[in-house]
């Protein structure tokens, strides 16, 4: 007989923790140290651009994403990200009292990334973190100098595209397995995207993990990157349903079973609409 354990509140914490350091420290970290690489020519005497650019950055958040879904997934649900657990919270998938220690967990847990990256950074001559630790940022800080609402517009439509993924993907109806791939994919797109814009945030705790070890102006425009995303993560999470046609907004999450819920007539679709 197999028997199911509901991973403790702590043991979910440690798993967003260090889900969020893997993916600041994978997505952040190839944008500062791989994204521009020259090598130098020696038969040509000039340098070798080596850099991953904006597609190998992309498809390290995707993958760093992919690969820590896959590893405590089970245990946290994998969310690493303020917004989504906004997002879930919003839709009903995600218990609202437990969205703040959550959102704590990981933003330390990029914190401790962006300190990772930032020790290593200066350790090579001549490195400046001014500019050079992959901050989100608008207008002169942005790097084709998007103004502030075109920055606030598209990553409140990314952010609202990734939740939308992840709430399908976790839903009973979608193949079990490939959730990972998908939302691994989905923040590898988005990111693509958002990278010319706004450096791709999607997701305040990425967005902090760096502002103030860059310093310049990303600390004082680091609200834009936590209004935006959150703001379309509860647009996600309130229109899902309309998507779906499958309305659990009225279910009962807070632990304590309603009696429709407890049996179930035969013939009967648990997860249809409720009249």
């Amino acid at each position: 007989m197999t028997f199911m354990v509901t991973p403790t509140l702590p043991q979910r914490l440690a798993a967003e923790f260090l889900g969020t350091f893997v993916l600041v420290l994978g997505g952040c970290g190839a944008a500062v140290f791989s994204a521009v690489y020259l090598a130098p020519n020696i038969t040509s005497g000039t340098s070798l651009q080596l850099g991953v650019g904006f597609v190998g950055v992309a498809l390290a958040f995707g993958f760093a994403v992919l690969t820590m879904t896959y590893a405590v997934g089970h245990v946290s649900g994998a969310h690493f990200n303020p917004a989504v657990t906004v997002g879930a919270a919003v839709a009903k998938r995600f218990l609202w009292r437990d969205a703040l220690p959550y959102i704590a967990a990981q933003v330390l847990g990029g914190l401790l990334a962006g300190l990772a990256i930032w020790g290593v950074a200066k350790g090579k001559p001549g490195w400046t973190r001014v500019g050079n630790m992959a901050a989100n940022g608008f207008g002169d800080h942005s790097p084709s100098g998007y103004s502030l609402l075109a920055v606030l517009v598209a990553e409140a439509i990314l952010t609202a595209v990734l939740v939308y993924v992840v709430l399908g993907v976790i839903d009973s109806r979608s193949p079990s397995g490939f959730e990972p791939i998908a939302i691994g994919l989905a923040y590898a797109m988005v990111s693509l995207v958002a990278l010319p814009i706004s450096y791709a945030s999607v997701n305040p705790a990425r967005a902090t993990a760096v502002a103030f070890f860059n310093g310049d102006g990303a600390p004082g425009q680091l609200w834009a990157f936590w209004v935006a995303p959150l703001a379309g993560a509860a647009i996600a999470g309130a229109t899902f349903h309309l998507v779906t046609g499958v309305d659990r907004r009225d279910r009962d999450i807070s632990g304590d079973l309603a009696a429709a819920d407890v049996t179930v007539a035969a013939g009967v679709d648990p997860d249809a609409p409720r009249p």
